[in-house]
């Protein structure tokens, strides 16, 4: 696991890159049809209107603050991913609540056996957050692709036969009118959860 955390990206390297590739009319990874591309850009839009507009709950900045950790949240990425351009933000919020957590960044595509450590429902669906102590490199937890709300919306959609691009479209929606609330309080839960397994390390 450290490996992948040497060869990562800080969250401000991670977007100077799919700037950078977007200058060139490119995204992350293999695939770059215009579609694809298009998505990368308006990622980009999302990641940057969540930066100017998200506020990080109260009650959750303190729950964050007061952990006593040294963790590393590894997020496996792609620039032109929906799920990650709405959630990714939000980590990173909640991260800058502690110092004692470092967000790195890196690409699903570039690194496919990290990838398959960690699928969800045998899917490689991103963005997926590793969460390593530190001091000891074990891995705490995982969390993704989505918040909990969204992925049951996902998955009722997805069993009455919706079609894909409706449901994408629904998420996004669903993503606008949550503003990373659901995810805040997922995180304040599970960085709970972390921390315990951090004492029993220790015990």
């Amino acid at each position: 696991m450290i490996e992948y955390i040497d060869n990562s990206f800080t969250y401000f390297q991670y977007l100077s890159l799919i700037d950078r590739l977007l200058a060139e009319d490119k995204t992350t990874g293999p695939d770059q049809s215009k579609n694809r591309v298009g998505f990368g850009r308006l990622n980009r839009a999302r990641m940057k209107r969540l930066e100017k507009t998200l506020v990080l709950e109260e009650g959750v900045r303190s729950k964050i603050a007061a952990l006593k950790v040294d963790w590393v949240w590894l997020v496996i990425t792609e620039g032109w991913c929906g799920d990650a351009a709405q959630n990714i933000p939000v980590i990173e919020k909640i991260a800058s609540a502690n110092p004692g957590i470092e967000t790195r960044y890196i690409l699903r595509d570039n690194n496919p056996d990290l990838m398959e450590q960690f699928l969800t429902n045998g899917a490689r669906s991103i963005p997926k957050l590793i969460a390593v102590d530190r001091r000891s490199g074990v891995v705490l937890g995982t969390w993704g692709s989505r918040p909990r709300a969204a992925q049951i919306l996902h998955d009722e959609q997805k069993a009455a036969g919706v079609d894909k691009p409706l449901i994408a479209e629904n998420i996004q929606r669903w993503y606008l009118a949550d503003k990373g609330m659901s995810l805040q309080h997922e995180f304040a839960d599970l960085a709970r959860e972390w921390s315990k397994s951090v004492v029993a390390l220790a015990a």
